[in-house]
């Protein structure tokens, strides 16, 4: 008992310690991780044997990384991704397995051991990869989003290459007998649970937990929900919450599925779920936790002993592997038509190995598909190679910043609708924003500014990057479903611009539009905006009402005054719309001079006969 909780705490220390100071650094947090692991591991020998078995509870983390992502996603918009899914994701996997296949047989394997190796370096880590790309808000760009698509891919693709692996062994049928790796004998066990069915039973018994996943999130889950909330206890939700991820990882492995595929499926059933925020704030911090102890993991076990060996081979195996996937993920980039900064994005998170590679590794070993030397040799190169990947990121950042500004970024793919789209989230639309999703209604934020954009992601508001005034991409917003639209973009000629687009194709819609002045106002009626706000008036009109207030009226007055001004000015301002003319100084048009000396008139009259009002009810 006493040595657990000593390997709890140096692993705690470490990451306490080695994080903060990664990030304050501006490295990242999983270079933090990274970076404890090898220090309470192969530096300092603080930990041993058990980071191994650790390692593999901590790749929980992942399995409940994809399930909030699926929460993220729904079904339709997974549906709109399938393109990347199986052109740009099978692709990579396709190629890249080829490609590291033909480097292991020109040094020497024969095919069956080199296309084993091929499949393993064909993976990227889904860990680090989706881990850094949220932290640097880049997750909704179109490099970031073709990078989830591909790891999407090959978290599918490791059941089909679990599947390959025993028909490669070397000696069929024998397995090593001193290998009990957790992972290795997980997937055997999976395996046998079908041995002894024909090939048409498989198949039934795979598609029938898939279905079941699926029925069970749609069927059970409000009375699960309703049967815990009976209890009125909070960790009961936090319980349940680990149930369902925990008991879904099961049966996908009970059937030999993977088991972040099957959380990834049942997050996107849950994704239209009233529960969806509460099963996203009780499994975060677990996943959180887990995939920091992965990271560790990974450093700790990385063996120096062997890098030591022969250091030249190793670093030119990673270097290679590396350049190798570069090339074809940069083709791809190309082919897929990203811009320089996505497509440097899209090369550099996906170059790397993945955690993956050390199930295929471990499987392979245990089918004696790979030597042990050679599979450990192997396993260095896949550490190494996740090693270096936050330092590809910081790289991709130096890159961003030196590129020219001619370069911009691609407008996101956007995949959600709401009954409210909010064009522009500066210090005006951000207001609406957050009122109108607090009230409990959803909304599609846009924006051209991708810092704005990449700095609202941070603080866990989604938006879009994008040109509003185009109109494909009003219309992948959801244009035609809308209730309301907001128009709060800073520049007036796009935001008029704006407003006639969204009023021609759709008379019905609601248009509430921001006019940085009185002019921009008539301009936005005769686009044919519905509420039109100028950005200072309101703030004015609370100015004048406290001045009022200190001046001699009291609080009662003050309001009723702001209140005429207010109701008075909007009749002013679309009277004096009839009459203003966009060829015209407003100072040089007599109709408009003379009607607005007319309205000003009135107004002191409105106000004088309302203090009067006032005045006679307190005599």
């Amino acid at each position: 008992m006493q040595d657990i909780l000593f390997s709890i705490s140096i692993y705690l220390i470490a990451a306490v310690i080695a994080v903060p100071i990664a990030s304050r650094l501006g490295l990242g947090s999983v270079l933090g991780y990274l970076t404890a692991g090898i220090m309470i591991g192969p530096v300092l020998g603080l930990v041993g044997s058990e980071t191994q078995d650790l390692q593999h509870f901590a790749e929980y983390g992942v399995v409940m990384m994809l399930f909030l992502i699926g929460l993220e996603l729904e079904p339709r918009t997974l549906w709109d991704m399938r393109h990347k899914l199986i052109g740009l994701g099978g692709l990579q996997v396709g190629l890249t397995t080829l490609a590291m296949m033909g480097l292991s047989m020109g040094l020497g394997l024969s095919w069956k051991p080199a296309l084993a190796v091929g499949m393993i370096f064909a993976l990227s880590s889904t860990a680090i990869v989706l881990q850094t790309l949220s932290e640097k808000g880049l997750t909704q760009t179109n490099g970031g989003r073709s990078a989830f698509s591909v790891l999407l891919t090959q978290d599918v693709a490791v059941i089909p290459m679990l599947a390959i692996l025993p028909l490669l062994a070397m000696m069929p049928g024998s397995h090593a007998e001193s290998d009990h790796d957790s992972h290795a004998d997980n997937a055997h066990a999976t395996m046998s649970l079908l041995e002894g069915l024909p090939g048409w039973g498989v198949t039934l018994v795979t598609l029938g937990a898939v279905a079941g996943v699926v029925l069970a999130g749609i069927f059970l889950t409000r009375p699960l929900f309703a049967f815990i909330h009976q209890a009125r206890l909070r960790e009961m939700y936090t319980a349940l919450a680990l149930l369902i991820v925990m008991g879904i990882a099961l049966i996908m492995t009970s059937v030999g599925l993977s088991p972040a595929l099957g959380t990834f499926l049942a997050g996107v059933v849950l994704a239209n779920s009233e529960f969806r925020h509460e099963l996203e704030s009780d499994i975060e911090p677990f996943k959180g936790l887990l995939l920091g102890l992965f990271f560790i993991t990974v450093g700790a076990g990385i063996d120096f002993e062997i890098f030591f060996a022969s250091p030249g081979d190793i670093l030119g195996l990673t270097l290679t592997v590396l350049l190798i996937k570069g090339a074809i993920l940069y083709g791809l980039g190309l082919l897929f038509k990203l811009n320089t900064r996505n497509k440097w994005l899209f090369t550099l998170s996906l170059a790397q190995a993945g955690e993956f590679g050390f199930v295929l590794l471990s499987f392979s070993r245990q089918q004696q598909v790979l030597p042990p030397q050679l599979a450990d040799t192997l396993a260095l190169v896949v550490a190494l190679s996740m090693l270096v990947t936050p330092l590809l990121f910081i790289f991709y950042d130096l890159l961003s910043k030196s590129l020219k500004e001619g370069d911009k970024p691609d407008p996101d793919e956007i995949n959600e609708r709401g009954p409210v789209i909010i064009a522009g989230v500066g210090r005006f639309g951000q207001i609406v924003n957050r009122l109108v999703q607090s009230s409990g209604f959803k909304t599609v934020v846009l924006d051209h500014d991708m810092e704005t954009i990449q700095l609202m992601r941070r603080f866990g508001f989604k938006g879009f990057f994008g040109d509003p005034t185009r109109p494909e991409l009003l219309h992948a917003a959801g244009l035609k479903e809308a209730q309301v639209l907001v128009v709060a973009l800073d520049d007036r000629k796009s935001a008029t611009l704006l407003v006639q687009l969204a009023r021609r194709e759709r008379p019905d819609l609601h248009i509430i539009a921001r006019a940085r002045d009185r002019t921009h106002v008539f301009q936005l009626y005769q686009a044919g905006a519905n509420d039109i706000v100028r950005e200072m008036f309101d703030s004015s009109l609370r100015a004048g009402r406290y001045v009022l207030e200190n001046i001699g009226l009291t609080e009662y007055e003050a309001a009723e005054a702001e209140k005429v001004f207010y109701h008075h000015d909007r009749d002013a301002v679309r009277e004096l719309a009839q009459v203003w003319d966009p060829e015209v100084k407003s100072g040089n048009n007599p109709a408009y001079i003379k009607r607005a000396k007319e309205l000003e008139k009135d107004l002191e009259a409105a106000l004088s006969a309302q203090l009067e009002k006032r005045s006679e009810e307190e005599g």
